[in-house]
């Protein structure tokens, strides 16, 4: 691990403070993200498995505990941070062909470079109120993802795992940032537990949504939306400061 982030920092002890530092603004950037993009976006999602959901469930077996557990969707969410995982380790893995080569160093930076840039056009974004269209895929592929998520069934625990899967590689603005993050390691598995905690940030707004509902996620979110750019903006000089030192 050591030897796949030379370039950040020259004693050891860095390094670890740094990469603890990349680790922890990733998962904080999941969380901020998921206040200003993943909950209105994926909200619907959620809420339609929930129902599904309690639309099996007995009258007999309706309980406030049965009603939090199916809120919780832990089975979408498992295969969320699945897909999340894969990606990081594919992202991870790719950036460690170069990681012998002459210009990793640079290639590095880049990524640090990009990945910053992509946080800081979702705060702006926020901020300025404007659509950067940064999570547009092509027609093709959306309609790719809406034919398997359609022939999953819903309200059981298998099917909400594999819509979690499919609904996973959604383009999303944030999700690019935190691969071009996780690459910087040039390590699967590092990639991976990147992506993996990323995800993980995204879970308690989206589980509240499945919980309480659209009106209370919103009711919590004006406090944490008004910080949300701040830590994007604060996690994109983290990269940046990273990115520097690499140059030095």
């Amino acid at each position: 691990m050591i030897g796949s982030l030379d370039w950040i920092g020259g004693l050891c002890s860095a390094e670890t403070v740094m990469q603890g530092g990349l680790l922890a603004g990733l998962f904080l950037a999941g969380a901020a993200g998921s206040v200003m993009h993943c909950g209105p976006m994926c909200g619907v999602f959620v809420l339609g498995q929930v129902s599904d959901r309690m639309a099996r469930m007995p009258a007999g077996a309706m309980c406030e505990s049965r009603r939090i557990r199916s809120g919780l969707l832990l089975p979408y969410h498992l295969g969320r941070l699945t897909t999340y995982g894969m990606l990081g380790a594919l992202a991870g893995g790719s950036a460690a062909v170069f990681r012998h080569s002459g210009w990793i160093r640079q290639l590095s930076t880049a990524l640090l470079v990009l990945a910053a840039v992509l946080f800081l056009a979702h705060a702006a974004g926020r901020l300025m109120r404007l659509d950067l269209r940064l999570d547009r895929a092509p027609r093709q592929f959306g309609q790719l993802i809406g034919r398997y998520a359609g022939r999953v069934v819903r309200g059981t625990a298998p099917g909400e795992f594999l819509l979690g899967l499919s609904l996973g590689f959604l383009p999303c603005g944030f999700l690019y940032a935190a691969l071009a993050s996780a690459a910087v390691w040039a390590d699967p598995l590092m990639g991976a537990a990147a992506m993996v905690l990323f995800g993980l940030g995204t879970v308690p707004v989206l589980a509240m949504i499945g919980i309480a509902g659209h009106a209370a996620g919103r009711r919590w979110n004006k406090g944490v939306a008004a910080v949300a750019p701040a830590v994007m903006a604060v996690n994109a000089m983290l990269l940046l400061g990273l990115a520097w030192r690499g140059l030095t």
